[in-house]
């Protein structure tokens, strides 16, 4: 069987063909632009629990008294996120002074 001497310089060759391939590689994972994360414009009741920091029973009773208005689709309620946000701003007790106007 015939056997092959790698010799210092063979080592040094593999090391600088190894970087290239590696540099090669992130240069090709770098290049292709990561999808913005989507942003869901309707979500489900666990959903705006966890948003608002309420209890299943809170978010029935804003349902029921009109404070936030959802879509019911086969039994599974959606709220729309833009309009749960916007009813936090108008709720808003105490709103900052705009110092630089």
């Amino acid at each position: 069987m015939a056997s092959e001497i790698i010799t210092p310089d063979d080592l040094e060759q593999f090391k600088w063909e190894l970087l290239d391939l590696i540099k090669q590689w992130l240069d090709k994972k770098v290049d292709k632009p990561v999808p913005p994360k989507e942003e869901r414009k309707w979500i489900k009741s666990h959903q705006v629990q966890r948003m608002l920091g309420i209890s299943p029973g809170t978010l029935q009773n804003l349902r029921v008294n009109g404070t936030i208005p959802y879509s019911k689709v086969g039994g599974v309620l959606f709220y729309d996120k833009q309009q749960i946000e916007r009813i936090l701003e108008q709720n808003m007790r105490n709103k900052p002074i705009d110092v630089q106007g």
